[in-house]
């Protein structure tokens, strides 16, 4: 058997090699740790536009799958962004959507030094913080690569719904007729009504009227004339305490909204 050994030469080439290796696998992730990777956040209403400011914007939080450990923590603000683009332009592969001047958005620079899964939740809208809801993405980011523009975008499905009348704990009188009266929007605070870009025909907006939990009446609402705005009236109803229910659906694109109040018919 025989050995074969290197020259000297050989060696000098073998060793600078891995030397040239260390030093750039160190360069690389020195580089990554003194410049953070961006990201862009985007949160939409499902059917609809971008959740910004005014329905109180959206929380995102973005952490570490591994460890939980959070990376990045805040709000995104701004606009709905541009009607015509998001909801009735043709869109084709490629084409900026949401990534218009003013469009709500969360922007955040991370400290990666090393591709790393993360969870990005959202919660919102903030503007209705008795409904919150919450929508989840998990995915792989990789130190230098920035995701900007459109963005990642997470969906938040439903309705924003609001009773208005009656109010929160009123005081109304037996045997008159009590008016129920809701406003319904998509989460992003786009209008709802009969015909329109969001077609109230579309839903089923229904009011339900309880005493100790038994469900007395169910009716469905009419649109006012106003948009968002919708109502019944019930007659005849009893001293005693009550619950007025409000629920809106789409079950065909999975929105749906509720809110409830309580309140009082004297004698």
């Amino acid at each position: 058997m025989t050995y074969r050994t290197f020259s000297g030469k050989a060696l000098k080439i073998i060793l600078l090699s891995a030397f040239l290796f260390v030093i750039g696998t160190t360069w690389a992730r020195a580089q990554s740790q003194e410049s953070p990777t961006r990201v862009t956040v985007r949160v939409i209403s499902h059917d609809a536009k971008i959740i910004g400011d005014g329905v109180g914007g959206v929380r995102i939080v973005i952490t570490r799958a591994a460890d939980g450990q959070v990376l990045a923590d805040g709000l995104q603000t701004g606009s709905t962004g541009n009607t015509e683009t998001i909801m009735i332009r043709p869109r084709e592969r490629g084409q900026t959507v949401y990534d218009t001047p003013g469009a709500a958005s969360f922007r955040a620079e991370l400290d990666l030094s090393e591709p790393t899964l993360v969870d990005i939740t959202a919660h919102g809208p903030l503007g209705d913080p008795r409904h919150l809801v919450k929508a989840h993405k998990r995915m792989l980011l990789v130190p230098g690569f920035h995701v900007e523009g459109e963005g990642i975008i997470l969906e938040l499905n439903g309705f924003t719904v609001q009773v208005l009348s009656p109010r929160a704990e009123q005081s109304e009188r037996a045997e008159t007729e009590i008016e129920i009266v809701a406003s319904v929007t998509m989460l992003c605070g786009c209008p709802t009504e009969p015909g329109g870009l969001w077609d109230a025909e579309r839903f089923d907006i229904l009011g339900r009227m309880y005493q100790d939990n038994v469900l007395l009446s169910e009716t469905p609402l009419a649109f006012t004339g106003e948009q968002n705005m919708y109502s019944a009236r019930v007659r005849g109803v009893p001293a005693g305490r009550y619950r007025v229910e409000v629920m809106a659906a789409d079950a065909e694109r999975g929105n749906f909204g509720f809110d409830s109040v309580r309140f009082s018919v004297g004698e």
